[in-house]
């Protein structure tokens, strides 16, 4: 992504069985400036904040104002961010120097850099194993991080290039191959790959949302299509057309709606 401003949205869409509906809105809109593109917008809801990837540092903003509460600065190359409210850190990737910058969550003071692997880039937190794992790209790995002690703990081989991924909440943590156009399943305990399913006919699946009620993942796909995954099955079970140039997707489990954002505009399904 390559802009300087963050648009917020609340909204309602069709749903996946295409049941009418309203049309998605933009209620606000909040001009952030400052040099840099961005990349992942992390949304802390219990926090009303936004954690905002900004190339050399990460913005924090608070989601109902707009106004800029601080900055994890020190960062070469931001692109996503981790909250593990349990332990008071943050993680924000640094893909340029293959690390991880460990922040508290209060102060947005960086606090340590944890060593990484090429190309770090997605990074998400699981709670229940209470560990933090990144998605290094050109590394074909994923870098597993104590959140407490701030320490890595190791690096498993995905057998593929990750883009996004999700936890399950159950102790599985999900994420997309865009080179070989798969899902891959991590047990987030024993840090090693359990399962891994192709995502065909949809392929270089890029973002990924999923729905815990219903064991469902939604992975959008740069060929035009959303794959929805049964991942108890560990299998495709649906695919969706979608717009081109996927970027991001999130589910929203209140309305039961999947959001899909692409560089040109966002489809809701």
């Amino acid at each position: 992504m390559r802009n300087t401003a963050l648009v917020l949205t609340l909204a309602a869409g069709m749903s996946l069985l295409a049941q009418p509906t309203a049309s998605y809105r933009v209620t606000h809109r909040y001009t952030l400036g400052g040099d840099g593109s961005w990349d992942y917008v992390v949304p802390d809801p219990p926090n009303h904040r936004v954690f905002i990837a900004r190339q050399n540092r990460v913005m924090v903003v608070d989601e109902d104002s707009g106004k800029l509460l601080g900055e994890v600065t020190g960062i070469q190359g931001a692109h996503g961010t981790a909250v593990a409210e349990s332990t008071g850190h943050g993680f924000a990737s640094s893909g340029n120097d293959q690390s991880v910058v460990m922040f508290d969550l209060k102060t947005y003071q960086a606090l340590g850099r944890i060593a990484a692997a090429e190309d770090a880039d997605a990074i998400l937190y699981d709670s229940v194993s209470n560990r933090v794992f990144t998605l290094n790209g050109d590394a074909h790995s994923s870098t597993v991080i104590d959140p407490r002690a701030g320490s890595l703990i190791t690096n498993i081989a995905l057998g593929g290039k990750p883009e996004y991924g999700v936890s399950a909440r159950d102790g599985k943590v999900y994420a997309n191959l865009t080179d070989s156009s798969e899902v891959v399943e991590i047990d987030a305990k024993s840090a090693t790959v359990t399962r891994r399913w192709p995502t065909a006919p949809c392929k270089q699946p890029v973002s990924m949302a999923i729905d815990t009620g219903h064991h469902r993942l939604f992975s959008g796909c740069r060929s035009g299509l959303m794959a929805v995954s049964d991942y108890q099955a560990g299998k495709v079970v649906a695919t969706v057309p979608v717009a081109s140039g996927p970027n991001y997707a999130t589910y929203d489990n209140g309305n039961g709606y999947v959001l899909l954002l692409t560089d040109s505009l966002a489809t809701h399904l």
